[in-house]
């Protein structure tokens, strides 16, 4: 059995610690919050994001960070994307050439555009990338929680990416590995822009015949971003493509898909995210990706059109209408 420490005591980082604590193996999950951290290993639960599932006896929480790496082979990062930065450059100086760094987390950082694991190769400087791994999939929390049937992908260095793969691999919980990391990780970042527009389509009540479009033609966007960012086209008809994409737009658990729905029926997008426990990555998320498709002059019509709603504040309806009124095009161009 492994030590490890999870970075973030979110449901994700939560819900992973689970898994990996009823499998036997010893894990420490990290809470920035003393008070927060206390609580958890007192109530031996999450009660504010997972109430009622009880955390496993292999599973405990800490808020120290001194030595808080030491004798591990295994660092799951399952903080926000947009703080990963910094939470990383905290622990750097821990971090040794046995260690495998898992990141969780969906998104790309808006102040540069990179992807996660980009970002995390900064801030170690240039030491140990080949053990950076990806961990994404259709997955909430609430359901891998729940032991119930999930699956997910690691990706990476393939060696590594195996490594995690039976770290995890549960009768509930089944994980594949890919070599294409570029792919897993673009596909978890665009996925979470198109939910909001799944969302927005649900909170308009447009029905199911938009929500398939936007889907399916939220997919040519995604393919269309991944191959000029170097990704397998591939790798979108997959779990962190396709899958992803079906489950965050249409699943009750999804955060990003309830901002959007809350935008189609006419709330402000501050008075939403004031309103949430929980981060909607996507958000941020749209900024990056949209930032980025104009650098690389990629066509991207639905995350552009989201990115006016949520940071322009235009109009859901007109936005609609344009979309459906765009030059005539052939499906496949």
């Amino acid at each position: 059995m492994e030590k490890v420490v999870i970075i973030g005591a979110g449901s994700w980082g939560t819900a992973l610690g689970m898994v990996l604590a009823k499998k036997g193996h010893e894990v420490i999950m990290w809470e920035h919050n003393k008070e927060i951290a206390e609580k958890l290993n007192t109530e031996r639960e999450n009660s504010r994001l997972l109430p009622g599932i009880k955390f496993p006896e292999r599973l405990t929480v800490t808020s120290e960070v001194d030595g808080l790496l030491a004798g591990v082979k295994y660092v799951v990062f399952s903080v926000p994307s947009q703080v990963l930065r910094g939470v990383i450059t905290r622990l750097s100086s821990q971090i040794e050439d046995r260690m495998i760094l898992i990141n969780t987390a969906k998104g790309l950082e808006v102040l540069t555009g990179e992807t996660l694991s980009n970002v995390i190769k900064d801030e170690i400087k240039g030491k140990y990338h080949k053990n950076i791994i990806v961990l994404s999939g259709p997955t909430h929390a609430e359901e891998v929680a729940q032991e119930l049937p999930t699956t997910i992908v690691a990706a990476g260095e393939f060696e590594n990416a195996k490594k995690v793969q039976e770290l995890f691999n549960t009768e509930n919980f089944r994980v594949y590995v890919s070599k294409d990391m570029a792919g897993v990780e673009l596909g978890g970042a665009v996925k979470n822009c198109l939910a909001i527009g799944a969302g927005i389509a649900d909170g308009l009540g447009y029905g199911d015949n938009a929500k398939a479009a936007l889907i399916t033609r939220g997919i040519a966007e995604m393919i269309r971003f991944g191959k000029v960012m170097g990704a397998d086209e591939l790798t979108f008809s997959g779990l962190t493509g396709i899958g992803d994409l079906v489950v965050t737009c249409a699943s009750r658990h999804s955060r990003n898909r309830y901002v959007g729905e809350r935008l189609g029926k006419g709330d402000k997008i501050q008075d939403i995210l004031d309103s949430m426990v929980m981060v909607a990555e996507g958000v941020a998320t749209v900024k990056a990706v949209y930032n980025k498709k104009l650098d690389l002059k990629i066509s991207m019509p639905i995350v552009e059109a989201i990115y006016q709603i949520i940071y322009e504040g235009a109009d859901t309806k007109e936005k609609v209408k344009e979309l459906m009124t765009r030059e005539l095009k052939e499906e496949f161009y």
